[in-house]
């Protein structure tokens, strides 16, 4: 269970997005340059943005993406899901089933409890985190989504 490239990239072209103040949007290549990313790449993730809803494109020489809604309304989880999916999830154990065509674990599984239990924090943990949590500079966030964590936790 990892965080993906694509997750971590696309979730720091969505802030990088958010925090422009450019009114007709930030282009695939100014995004491309401020985050050291090729432009193919830049444009794969800005497309899957793009469907799942959370930016909007600005046609036109000058043209760029926007986000196409308030950053208070934009749910990490849910933006990471459309990135790449959950760090488990139920398909999990029939694409690992080991060197037989069904696991041996697969009736009881404590190993499975554990992931599925991992999730559902993670889950419940970043349902709470919007765009706008992260927009702050690194420490003013960081304090923000300690407080998150230590509500979570109560």
């Amino acid at each position: 269970m990892k965080i993906t490239a694509q997750e971590e990239y696309g979730l720091r072209i969505l802030l990088r997005i958010a925090r422009s103040d450019r009114e007709e949007g930030l282009s695939i290549p100014a995004i491309s340059e401020a985050e050291g990313l090729s432009s193919a790449y830049v444009g794969k993730l800005t497309r899957i943005l793009r469907l799942s809803g959370y930016i909007n494109s600005t046609p036109g020489y000058k043209g760029g993406y926007v986000l196409a809604r308030d950053p208070e309304q934009i749910n990490i989880n849910q933006a990471l899901k459309a990135l790449g999916g959950s760090l488990f999830d139920k398909s999990f154990c029939e694409e690992y089933p080991g060197a037989v065509k069904l696991c041996t674990n697969s009736i009881d599984c404590s190993v499975r409890s554990l992931w599925q239990m991992i999730q559902l924090t993670v889950d419940q943990l970043l349902d709470k985190v919007s765009l706008q949590d992260l927009i702050s500079p690194e420490q003013e966030s960081g304090f923000l989504l300690k407080s998150i964590l230590e509500q979570n936790l109560k």
